[in-house]
């Protein structure tokens, strides 16, 4: 019975041909009634833009050019407003022709695809059983070990071309189908020079997803994010039964949002090194530094600890003077280290996990040396309602951030440098040989690396009212690193997207939340993070190695 429903081509090409016919001689009036309106404008249109980019004719000659193409121009565009309702009027014919019976076609060629789908399962089940019953009585024939193994290589070689010409007929079945549901739209294009309605638009952007859909692929790209999901809707559930309030407040919003902004200077910052195939375990201590830094100049009242065994006193320098003091030499400072681990990197080729880990050694020896390690308190209490208000309960720190996501972003999309970013991410030596400064891009973004790591660190202080000491920050790095990873930012170099990076912050800093209400020891908060950045890199891996 299934059977029936399968169309040959021929049968298909019969169903197809009263649309053909039909739609095809209202496209041949509304050609003819185009050639001196809609088309001679589009051509003088085009030859105008041409005369205008043509380098070898002088301004003289251009202008007499565009002169006369002018003129025919507005000849074409009389014509074309002449002919405009009758060709309105074609185009809505053929519509109401296509609207009316192109359904009947394209059912017809659904059920014939569902019914050769379905004989294409029962061959292969066959040819299957098949194969399995020659493989069963070679065996009862063979003794030798030798030759046993070979035919059981044989079986599974026999087996898997036998899956291979499956997915080739399903996919065959596919662009079949596609081709039958692109065909209508191909006929309005023509209609109407590719002017689509929104819902139109919508509903091929779903056909053409339905079409590439890959299961493997989807899971590969979004596996993670979905666990997450379903372990955050898991925390939804039970955090109201074990603590008595519910979790996705309005307020554990915000919280979150705001312990995630900082972090969102230093994850951006990182991403640009891992765009490179480079990392940065210095993250961590920057914070420590930046945060002990801000925190000495912007102390409430003398410092009660000192530098070198000198206590600073920065209190008859005007507050706003030591909040922009204090913004100043934490991206100095930040940008200073930054810069040292960069020119290794670029200069040496030195492995970026060689030249920041030497970065985080020196940076901690150095500010715990420095200080003692000790922590020096807070800074003056006017300076977080100067610097992230809170205006009506929304904390403004938030806004720090979405303007770092915006200026990166540009950065990233919209520059020369930006570019090169990806360029040599993805291939160092072509872009070098295609006149790319390695040299100057690798700098480049560990310099942009060291502003943000500062100005994450000068806000985590505003936002923590001080506390600073050398061990603050301990483990950021490892933050980072996931966040981007996490957000699809490649190892490999040269792929991903700000969108990605600020997913992942936003991923790791509600977990942690969300396990802290819940009473999570931390040590094992760090083991569900272990888990996620092995998850995540693993199938970053794999799709690099499918891509491959």
């Amino acid at each position: 019975m299934a059977n029936s429903k399968i169309l040959t081509a021929e049968q298909e090409k019969t169903l197809r041909q009263p649309i053909e016919e039909y739609v095809g001689k209202i496209q041949k009036e509304i050609d003819e009634l185009r050639k001196d309106g809609t088309a001679k404008v589009i051509m003088y249109q085009s030859r105008i833009e041409n005369v205008k980019r043509d380098k070898t004719l002088s301004k003289g000659e251009k202008d007499s050019e565009i002169a006369s193409c002018q003129k025919e121009l507005e000849q074409a565009k009389a014509v074309e407003a002449q002919n405009k309702d009758q060709i309105a009027k074609l185009i809505g014919k053929a519509e109401n022709y296509l609207k009316n019976n192109f359904d009947k076609y394209y059912n017809a060629v659904k059920a014939s695809c569902i019914a050769e789908k379905e004989q294409a399962l029962q061959e292969h089940q066959q040819k299957l059983a098949k194969i399995e019953k020659e493989h069963k009585e070679t065996l009862a024939k063979t003794s030798a070990q030798a030759e046993v193994k070979e035919e059981n290589y044989v079986y599974k070689n026999r087996v898997s071309n036998e899956k291979i010409e499956l997915e080739k007929e399903y996919q065959r079945i596919k662009d079949r189908k596609h081709d039958a549901y692109s065909y209508k739209y191909h006929l309005i294009d023509l209609l109407r020079l590719s002017k689509f309605t929104f819902a139109e638009n919508q509903a091929q952007k779903w056909e053409n997803y339905k079409y590439t859909f890959n299961r493997r692929t989807f899971l590969l790209q979004n596996g993670l994010y979905i666990a997450i999901i379903l372990i955050f809707v898991a925390l939804c559930i039970i955090t109201p039964i074990k603590k008595g309030t519910p979790l996705l407040t309005y307020n554990n919003i915000l919280n979150i949002l705001q312990q995630a902004s900082p972090r969102m200077f230093l994850a951006l910052g990182v991403a640009g090194l891992i765009l490179l195939t480079g990392t940065d375990l210095s993250v961590g201590r920057m914070v420590g530094m930046g945060m002990t830094t801000a925190t000495i100049i912007m102390h409430q009242g003398v410092n009660t600890g000192g530098v070198f065994g000198h206590i600073f006193d920065f209190t008859k320098v005007p507050t706003p003077a030591r909040v922009v003091l204090a913004l100043v030499a934490c991206i100095v400072l930040c940008t200073f280290f930054t810069s040292i681990a960069g020119f290794f990197t670029a200069k040496f080729k030195m492995h970026p996990f060689i030249s920041t880990m030497a970065n985080m050694l020196v940076i901690f020896g150095l500010v715990t040396y420095a200080t003692k390690g000790v922590s020096f308190g807070a800074i003056e209490p006017t300076i977080p309602n100067m610097v992230i208000p809170k205006v009506n309960g929304f904390p403004t720190i938030i806004l720090w951030a979405v303007a770092a996501i915006v200026i990166v972003w540009f950065i990233w999309n919209k520059t020369t440098f930006g570019k090169n970013l990806y360029a040599v991410g993805g291939n160092p030596e072509a872009a070098a040989v295609s006149g790319i400064s390695v040299f100057a891009v690798t700098l480049g973004a560990f310099i942009m690396a060291g502003i943000l790591y500062g100005f994450g660190s000068w806000l985590e202080c505003t936002r923590m009212v001080g506390s600073g000491s050398a061990a603050y920050g301990q483990g950021w790095d490892m933050d980072a690193i996931a966040a981007c990873v996490v957000g699809g930012v490649s190892f490999t170099g040269g792929i991903g997207k700000i969108s990605g990076v600020v997913t992942g912050v936003c991923i790791f800093t509600a977990l942690t939340y969300s396990l802290t209400i819940l009473g999570i020891d931390t040590n094992l908060q760090f083991v569900f993070s272990g888990i996620i950045i092995l998850v995540a890199v693993t199938l970053d891996c794999l799709k690099y190695v499918q891509k491959k």
